[in-house]
């Protein structure tokens, strides 16, 4: 069984919904530390040739909370989907990202989780991804470990003898001491060459291609 897990940052890019599909389960790591200047609330896409960040507005932001003990600021809906208009008007898939976003902006869930638990769902049903999803927090006692030691925990409640990461977790975990647990180690290094926000990329491509990118990537 392969797992992999992540923090659920906010409409992530491409490869990160890779992670997802390859997975037979993917745990949504929402009782990590919220991070002031990471992916969880933010991300990029592009006006007129220009990268610009776009932004969820957080309440009381602090790094002492969990993303699970956060919340959003409301936003006006229509001011996020009036940026995505006048970036992407003139997208060939203009009309099919624009419904997906609408249906992300309008939800009205203030906790910032289940906000983003929300737009994963919806991102996924959109890209045909159908790898159950579950919560960290939900995994009690789970939170007592650090670092590769709750992935252990993970993967041991789970049934799991393979765990995939991100091709940035070369630096932090090793393969020998993953093995040691009965665990093979892999890291997805993704095909495609998309950067911002899976916004832009729904704007750019089809459904068909969208699916066929998915799984444009080699474990290493």
């Amino acid at each position: 069984m392969i797992l992999s897990a992540n923090q659920p940052y906010f409409l992530p890019y491409f490869p990160w919904w890779q992670l997802i599909a390859q997975a037979d389960l993917f745990l949504i790591g929402d009782d990590y530390a919220f991070k002031r200047h990471g992916w969880i609330s933010r991300n990029r896409i592009l006006i007129n040739g220009q990268v610009v960040y776009f932004r969820i507005p957080i309440r009381d932001m602090s790094c002492n909370r969990t993303i699970a003990e956060t919340e959003r600021r409301s936003a006006d809906v229509a001011d996020n989907l009036r940026m995505l208009a006048m970036a992407y008007h003139k997208a060939p898939f203009f009309a099919y990202g624009y419904a997906l976003a609408e249906r992300i902006f309008s939800c009205k869930e203030l906790n910032l989780s289940r906000f983003l638990t929300h737009s994963i769902h919806e991102v996924c049903d959109y890209l045909g991804i159908r790898t159950p999803l579950g919560l960290t927090s939900s995994l009690e006692g789970n939170a007592r470990f650090r670092r590769e030691e709750r992935i252990y925990d993970f993967c041991r409640r789970n049934g799991a003898d393979i765990y995939v990461n991100a091709i940035g977790g070369r630096e932090l975990y090793d393969k020998a001491e993953f093995a040691a647990h009965g665990i093979e180690l892999r890291f997805l290094q993704t095909e495609v060459s998309e950067n911002l926000s899976i916004i832009d990329t729904v704007m750019h491509h089809s459904r068909d291609e969208l699916h066929e990118m998915l799984g444009r990537f080699r474990y290493v």
